[in-house]
């Protein structure tokens, strides 16, 4: 078993990812922005800005000991529409979807190639088409699409695989509260997202790189 690195660890989907990681054996370091992730099963990185090179590189030098996965969870959402909206909206969907995802890779990726291990992004099955008030939140999701692909490319003859999961809408507290309950069954359950991840983690994934994958639910 390996060590993973899950960012925004102290999120639903982020503890979910860590919990199940840390139940097949595997060591886990979380990385939040919160200062605190009480319960985390592993070593908590608090207070850790990663939308900066320099906040990435300083949560890097609070990890133990080499690194065999990076799964990249931190990210946000915003509805707006482009007309009644702000354009800093779009400016901070960019940085904390895809420059978190950036600067982690960067900060981790010389320990990455000496394990010639994984990264997982988290994107969004909305990168496809965007919606009514989602042009921010597709915009940076599609962002960390094109940066799995390129990054995969770089890194292919190197033994670092790079992929994305691209769920649709995940069940999780928050969802449930703005969208009601009447569909839930039918949402991404973050446990089921983090089975996909802990995949293209594997071993057995190991002729997949560059992919993003859609995990949809019945949505």
């Amino acid at each position: 078993m390996g060590h993973i690195v899950v960012t925004g660890a102290a999120g639903i989907l982020g503890s979910a990812v860590a919990s199940f990681l840390a139940g097949q054996g595997h060591s886990v370091t979380g990385i939040d922005l919160a200062a605190e992730a009480p319960g985390f099963p592993g070593t908590f990185v608090g207070g850790a800005d990663l939308t900066s090179a320099t906040g990435a590189e300083a949560a890097k030098a609070q990890i133990q000991g080499p690194v065999d996965g990076l799964v990249n969870v931190a990210g946000g959402f915003r509805w707006e529409t482009i007309v009644d909206g702000s354009p800093d909206s779009w400016e901070f969907l960019h940085k904390i979807n895809v420059m978190t995802a950036l600067h982690t890779s960067r900060a981790l990726l010389p320990t990455l190639l000496e394990a010639k291990g994984a990264i997982v992004n988290v994107g969004a099955a909305a990168t496809l088409k965007a919606g009514l008030g989602m042009g921010a939140y597709t915009a940076s999701k599609s962002g960390v699409a094109r940066l799995t692909e390129s990054l995969a490319e770089e890194l292919k003859d190197k033994g670092v695989r790079v992929n994305a999961v691209l769920p649709s809408i995940i069940d999780t507290p928050a969802n449930r509260a703005d969208m009601g309950e009447a569909d839930a069954p039918k949402w991404v359950a973050p446990a089921e997202l983090a089975q996909v991840i802990a995949f293209l983690l594997s071993p057995a994934a190991s002729a997949v790189t560059g992919a993003n994958i859609p995990v949809t639910g019945r949505v």
